[in-house]
């Protein structure tokens, strides 16, 4: 049994797996330590590993060491694709992760990853199993923020309401500007990938509950991909060990 933890900018998503069949997904904002035990204490876990985008609570690294195989996702770990990043060491593991994630699902062809949270980022991986690079913007609650923070009279409002083609006021303007706007640049993010380098085109994330719909047709949706990521990375550790055993 495996234990696949990304802790994210805003939520906690930990993945229990046997091998590769996903057998019960948490979502934790805040993480308790007390939560934890009773996970690792309901599972026989024999492998894990953990990935975060910013310092992770001090407890936590203590109470996974104590799995038989445990990762913490760094850039000595091994990959199922080689990385051209002029600063790897910067790369974000939750991109690599959901890179990893597609190319298990579509490997030998080119793939753009868009992954929808608190940022949104947008990957490309070569048929030929290299990871490219990509682009980083902020997401649906960021731009919303930053519309009612960075002005005088703009309302704080939800992702969650009416999106009208326009706003019939300002609470729906602002809405629509920023849903149909990232719609509108996924969309030519997705066409420009297709055009040119004929890529299949994978979208996940913790806030694609809108964009699936509306992208549906020219994507495959993958709700689970850094964690099915993370858990291909693990099992690429277990296969060089045993390679290096032999």
């Amino acid at each position: 049994m495996n234990i696949v933890i990304d802790q994210g900018n805003t939520l906690f998503k930990i993945g229990v797996l046997d091998g590769r069949k996903i057998i019960k997904i948490f979502y934790i904002k805040n993480l308790k330590k007390k939560l934890v035990l009773s996970i690792l204490e309901s599972y026989q876990f024999e492998t894990g590993i953990l990935c975060s985008t910013k310092v992770f609570p001090s407890f936590l690294l203590s109470l996974l060491r104590k799995i038989p195989c445990f990762y913490e996702f760094e850039s000595i770990l091994s990959l199922p694709l080689f990385i051209e990043y002029k600063t790897p060491k910067t790369l974000g593991k939750d991109r690599l992760a959901a890179s990893v994630g597609a190319w298990n699902q579509k490997p030998n062809n080119n793939l753009l990853i868009i992954d929808i949270g608190t940022a949104i980022t947008i990957d490309f991986v070569s048929k030929d199993g290299i990871y490219k690079g990509g682009n980083i913007s902020p997401g649906p609650i960021m731009r919303l923020n930053a519309l009612h923070n960075f002005t005088e009279l703009l309302p704080q409002i939800s992702q969650k309401g009416d999106i009208p083609l326009r706003g019939y006021n300002t609470e729906t303007a602002i809405r629509s500007g920023v849903m149909e706007g990232i719609v509108h640049e996924l969309k030519s993010y997705i066409e420009k990938y297709k055009k040119e380098e004929n890529a299949i085109v994978f979208l996940t994330g913790s806030d694609i509950s809108y964009f699936k719909n509306r992208l549906k047709d020219i994507v495959f949706v993958d709700k689970y991909l850094v964690i099915k990521g993370l858990n291909e990375i693990l099992i690429y550790q277990k296969s060089k060990i045993k390679y290096k055993i032999k």
